[in-house]
């Protein structure tokens, strides 16, 4: 069961200012905005300064139409700031979340992603601290990969990757050290051990980014 401890220490602060968290998701259900939401708050909870951002929905009004849950989020939005460039400039560390569509991130979320080549050839994007989440509907249905396929992004950023690991007894009952996850059988939200192991994810986030950019900041 979640504790709600985090890890020991205090997020370093940068030349008098919090670390700066940007935490961007696309959530079709809400499952993924609820991860998005406790990354968010162990963030915070560390002392962080926090911006939650969403992506634009670009997908077809039938397609949304045909999911009556995607449907009504649809309706019920908006539910956070669309997030910018600026918001990635801005931040010492990264958090992006995603659910997995056929065992990569969905389309909504790359499309973002994709617009990010000014701040690469900028050198905008490098040693930042960066890690993912996800959302699926089955056990196998590609959690693990679709984790990694935003860690892809990372790399070529020239980002620290930040994966979750099982440094927490927590993590090793949630079960997945490459970054938090949910499987959502039968369009079940997500319960307190998965929201609690997005919470250590966040500060844990926080707290490397913090160390990171202090260290590049007293150079």
């Amino acid at each position: 069961m979640w504790t709600g401890k985090r890890p020991d220490g205090d997020v370093p602060r940068v030349w008098g200012v919090s670390t700066r968290i940007v935490v961007v998701y696309y959530s079709a259900t809400g499952n993924t905005a609820q991860l998005a939401e406790s990354l968010a708050k162990g963030a915070s909870e560390s002392g962080a300064e926090v911006r939650l951002r969403t992506v634009a929905e670009t997908a077809p009004p039938e397609a949304i139409a045909s999911n009556p849950r995607w449907q009504a989020r649809v309706d019920a939005g908006p539910h956070a700031e669309v997030a910018t460039l600026d918001d990635l400039e801005w931040a010492d560390g990264y958090a992006f979340g995603s659910p997995t569509r056929f065992g990569g991130p969905a389309g909504q979320l790359k499309s973002f992603l994709d617009t990010t080549g000014g701040l690469w050839a900028k050198g905008k994007l490098a040693d930042k601290v960066a890690t993912s989440f996800t959302t699926a509907s089955t056990t196998h249905g590609g959690l693990e990969s679709t984790v990694l396929a935003i860690n892809n992004i990372f790399y070529h950023w020239g980002s620290i990757v930040l994966p979750l690991g099982y440094d927490d007894p927590h993590l090793k009952e949630s079960g997945n050290p490459y970054g938090g996850s949910w499987v959502s059988r039968k369009s079940a939200s997500p319960d307190d051990l998965a929201l609690g192991a997005l919470e250590l994810q966040g500060a844990r986030l926080a707290k490397i980014a913090g160390y990171v950019a202090a260290g590049l900041r007293s150079e």
